[in-house]
């Protein structure tokens, strides 16, 4: 069944899945478990970059449109000028400046790569990625960077 990603939000029987849910680009509904771990590390990363810029919005699960479906972001933040221009629509057709993903065991390299492409497609500047030990590593388009360009103090391990 191919689905839009208002469809998804609205199906009573998709809520509260412990499930990471996003569509592939036939709208097709594609579900990763996510651990405890995986939201804990969701949490730390969120609160640490609302620490270390307290304007703009910091938004845990952001779905964002991309040539190759819905994807949905662990963590992501926009700045203010970002979302007065394009608000909290769900889900968003531009990326915020930030988009983080926590691996799970699962992703391969492969897929995350394709992922920060879609991202970056979209509009994000950066892409971050959060590994199961909690090391963090940063990238801008193809370049890996050793520390994030718009948050320098950001740590390279959360716990």
């Amino acid at each position: 069944m191919n689905m839009n990603w208002q469809e998804v939000c609205d199906d009573k029987s998709l809520q509260d899945l412990p499930y990471k849910v996003e569509l592939n680009r036939f709208g097709q509904i594609v579900m990763s478990p996510a651990s405890n771990q995986h939201g804990h590390f969701r949490l730390e990363i969120g609160a640490e970059i609302r620490s270390l810029m307290p304007s703009g919005k910091v938004i845990v699960e952001c779905s964002v449109n991309t040539g190759e479906g819905t994807k949905v972001a662990d963590v992501a933040w926009g700045s203010a000028d970002f979302f007065k221009k394009y608000g909290m629509q769900t889900p968003l057709d531009v990326a915020p400046e930030v988009c983080v993903e926590i691996i799970s065991p699962g992703n391969t390299p492969e897929e995350m790569d394709l992922k920060a492409g879609l991202y970056f497609k979209a509009g994000a500047l950066e892409v971050w990625f959060c590994d199961a030990s909690g090391t963090m590593k940063f990238r801008r388009g193809l370049e890996w960077l050793p520390k994030s360009g718009l948050f320098p103090d950001f740590p390279s391990e959360v716990g």
